[in-house]
């Protein structure tokens, strides 16, 4: 994978995070469970550090 696909996917990994949260956060304030968004995020958190080393490998 290139380096500006790799990029890519990381700004587009960190938008998808960042509503997760807020999702997080509502259903929160309505009482609701938060472990299968919390999951999410975990598993987010996982590729993210997979692709920034990644990132660090590439040369492009």
């Amino acid at each position: 994978m290139k380096k500006s696909q790799i990029e890519y996917k990381i700004a587009e990994l960190k938008m998808d995070y960042m509503r997760v949260q807020g999702d997080i956060e509502k259903l929160e304030s309505t009482g609701h469970g938060t472990t299968k968004a919390e999951e999410l995020l975990i598993a987010m958190e996982i590729e993210l550090k997979a692709l920034n080393e990644q990132l660090l490998a590439a040369t492009e």
